[in-house]
């Protein structure tokens, strides 16, 4: 079987901050809880996670060091411990352990009712939302054998256009990994990503980022980050700042074999934005893409790049040398061959994923070979397509948000994370 018969457009939707319990705990035959373990003095108590708004005001900590905290050598218990923000201030306590209420993330429960729901895909690394994009376009921030870039560059933006000076940390691989702050290099980056497979083979790609103040797309460019695309000629023609230019692309039927959405900050179901446009942003896509004449070839794979401090009460898999696996978060598959529950309802995979499994499955659909990082070691999403199947009459996903509200909505100007 060739899977490019079957899929031919892959398009990769990137949400902020969100742990799998804290958007799935309560969804049926999914590997959620209510209730969650916290440190407390030398025990551990046992609590009911709360159930919040999407809108809420706490952005906990999501960095190395909090990552160490919250996993607690493996008894994930720590997240207590976190740091609040600006509009949420003190020790986070309770706070952590919480669920959405899923009446206000019902597109994504229904894009789950439909098609795919993985309820165990792990980050790379137990890192921040500069590592993990980065991670969604190359399979790992390794620098060489013995080092990768973590956490986040020294100032803004976070690429090739940050002032001279910036520095990045690194983990130095070991067992455990040794942290070194601003041990790393401008991040001006020459490793390789998926883009050389995909230019090698002469499949086409695009990255959709929101327009920020310096106009590089400041921090969620992943690709400025990467030298050859941010001082060549792709950055004019393969990178656009309005991620809402995918409708177009879509309608005008320009869109790209492979294709990265990262939406505005306001839509991108980050803490702390007072914003419940997240759901209706992501079914404005999948509403677009299955409405037009790419459903039949297409797969939509939604991921949230970090768990954002949020509780999570499944323990990562394993722990390398180079500070991963991460913590779950959610990720949802939509196409035509989707793998079918029971019943005719969606799938759940428990499948062991992580972000390399994605680019995985891209490479082995068009033939493009190994990046040798996380995309070595990973399982594939494939197992979570069924092409034996008749291909499926595309339902819209209803949203209290429309595609043309996105189109008209003004810019925030503001980076989707700072961390």
């Amino acid at each position: 079987m060739r899977v490019r018969e079957y899929i031919r457009h892959v398009v990769i939707v990137i949400q902020e901050n969100r742990s799998f319990d804290n958007l799935f705990a309560t969804y049926p035959g999914a590997d959620g809880t209510r209730y969650g373990m916290m440190k407390s003095g030398s025990k551990e108590v046992r609590i009911a996670l709360q159930r919040v708004d999407l809108d809420g005001l706490c952005d906990f900590g999501h960095a190395y060091g909090n990552y160490l905290t919250d996993y607690d050598r493996g008894a994930m218990d720590g997240f207590s411990f976190e740091g609040g923000s600006k509009k949420c201030p003190g020790p986070a306590g309770k706070k952590p352990y919480q669920y959405v209420r899923p009446s206000q993330v019902r597109p994504y429960w229904d894009i789950a009712d439909q098609y795919v729901l993985a309820d165990h895909l792990f980050t790379t690394m137990g890192s921040g939302s500069f590592t993990a994009h980065q991670d969604l376009i190359a399979g790992g921030t390794t620098i060489d054998t013995t080092q990768a870039l973590v956490d986040f560059p020294s100032r803004m933006p976070w690429g090739c256009d940050a002032p001279a000076g910036t520095v990045t940390s690194l983990l130095a691989a070991g067992d455990p990994p040794k942290y070194e702050l601003d041990a790393g290099p401008f991040p001006c980056l020459k490793y390789r990503t998926l883009r050389d497979l995909l230019d090698a083979r002469s499949v086409t790609w695009k990255y959709y980022s929101p327009p920020e103040p310096h106009g590089t797309g400041a921090l969620w460019d992943a690709f400025d980050a990467i030298k050859a695309v941010r001082e060549g000629p792709q950055w004019h023609t393969n990178v656009t700042h309005q991620p809402t230019v995918i409708f177009s692309d879509i309608s005008s039927g320009t869109l790209p074999a492979v294709s990265w959405v990262v939406p505005d900050d306001v839509n991108s179901d980050h803490p702390g934005d007072a914003s419940d446009t997240g759901p209706s942003w992501v079914a404005s896509i999948v509403n677009a893409v299955g409405e037009s004449k790419y459903w039949h070839s297409s797969a939509v794979i939604i991921v949230w790049d970090d768990w954002g401090g949020f509780y999570d009460h499944v323990k990562p898999p394993f722990f390398d040398r180079l500070g991963g696996l991460g913590f779950r978060v959610p990720m949802l598959i939509v196409s035509p061959f989707a793998r079918e529950g029971k019943s005719k309802r969606g799938y759940v995979s428990h499948t062991q994923y992580e972000f390399g499994s994605i680019l995985k499955f891209v490479e082995n659909i068009w033939g493009l070979g190994r990046l040798g990082t996380t995309d070595s070691r990973a399982t594939s999403i494939v197992d979570s397509f069924d092409f034996s199947q008749p291909p499926r009459t595309f339902k819209p996903i209803p949203a209290i948000y429309s595609r043309q509200y996105f189109q008209k909505q003004p810019p925030s100007y503001q980076p989707v994370d700072t961390q």
